[in-house]
């Protein structure tokens, strides 16, 4: 039996062959340890990909999907194939810096309780400042409403080294998540019904609620493109992260505060409608409706996925969850910054 590596990159591509030439040479260049391998699984490509890999790239192993499972299940099937102590799901659109794999690996190495962490993340076009997807680490509100340090809702902070220090996080982004294969698998995995977005935060809150702890180490820097496959404020985005929220409270929410928080959720997101609607926005209105209606025909399993995660909880209540509305801090409050929020959680 071989020895699995102790590191393996796998970057998830669809239709990812202009972005190869981009990214892949920082991770070949700053990824060269011996212990250390890297994977580019071809999730059901129509474009010339696998051909340009094999090409250019023939010492990275390719992982070749028969089909387009989405992020979330697209991972699932692509790790089938893995065997690595530690686990870097990367973005195809990420460029990675020097230095950037041990900082995270001796945070892991340091407590096993470390199930999954993230580095900083900049904006590849804008590098002063974060970047949307991440940041300098997730929470999540109250109602489930994920924000960063570093990024709430669509503002942006400019990096001024003010999250220069490790962190207890609520959740990792997937746009750059170590992870430990052994709490990866153990914990079941992506969600491969979300499709895509919000899968990483209902797999870090199901492993929170197995008592692993996520951290942010900003020794890690890297720079992510973003919304290259869809764009931030596209209908079908809303969609999938409208569903896959209520998807998401529904099968982690604990017993003490489901019904009341639910609840509360649902009359959040008709404001949400109501809004766009008024606004004129109607795609987006329409996209609202649609995540709810697919809620709703989904409730069966979503019903037996949540007796499954209920029976595996062990710790229920997290300091890294934001006890107030994000969405009153920043619309009535006009607090634009986490700084703002007078949110401090233990670490």
């Amino acid at each position: 039996m071989t020895k699995p590596t102790k590191i393996a990159i796998v970057i998830l591509s669809w239709n990812g062959e202009k972005l190869f030439d981009d990214y892949l040479p920082s991770v070949i260049q700053y990824s060269n340890s011996g212990d250390i391998e890297i994977f580019v699984a071809d999730n059901g490509s129509t474009d010339k990909s696998v051909e340009h890999l094999k090409r250019f790239y023939p010492f990275i192993n390719i992982i070749e999907l028969k089909k387009n499972y989405g992020f979330a299940e697209g991972y699932n099937q692509a790790l089938k194939e893995v065997d690595a102590e530690y686990l870097i799901l990367l973005n195809s659109d990420v460029q990675v810096t020097e230095n950037w794999i041990e900082p995270c690996i001796q945070l892991f190495e340091a407590d096993e309780k470390f199930a999954a962490i993230q580095p900083k993340i900049l904006s590849y076009n804008k590098p002063q400042y974060f970047e949307y997807a991440g940041a300098a680490g997730g929470f999540i509100d109250k109602y489930g409403y994920p924000f960063c340090r570093g990024r709430i809702l669509n503002r942006v902070e400019e990096d001024l080294g003010q999250y220069n220090y490790p962190s207890l996080i609520f959740w990792a982004t997937g746009a750059c998540m170590f992870v430990r294969a052994k709490a990866f698998k153990t914990a079941g995995g992506f969600d491969g019904d979300f499709w895509a977005h919000m899968e990483e935060i209902d797999l870090c809150w199901r492993l929170k609620n197995q008592g692993y702890k996520i951290a942010y180490e900003p020794k890690s820097v890297v720079y992510h493109l973003g919304g290259g496959t869809l764009s931030y404020g596209s209908p079908k985005k809303i969609y999938l992260n409208f569903r896959n929220n209520l998807y998401m409270l529904f099968k982690n929410l604990p017993r003490h505060q489901f019904t009341r928080i639910f609840f509360a959720r649902m009359v959040l997101d008709g404001v949400a409608a109501a809004k766009f609607i008024m606004g004129f926005n109607y795609r987006e209105f329409w996209a609202v409706i649609k995540a709810h209606a697919l809620f709703y025909s989904n409730l069966g399993t979503l019903i037996k996925k949540r007796k499954e995660t209920q029976k595996l909880i062990i710790v229920k209540n997290h300091p890294e969850v934001y006890s107030k509305s994000i969405m009153w801090k920043f619309f009535i409050q006009k607090k634009r910054k986490f700084s703002d929020l007078n949110f401090n959680p233990i670490n």
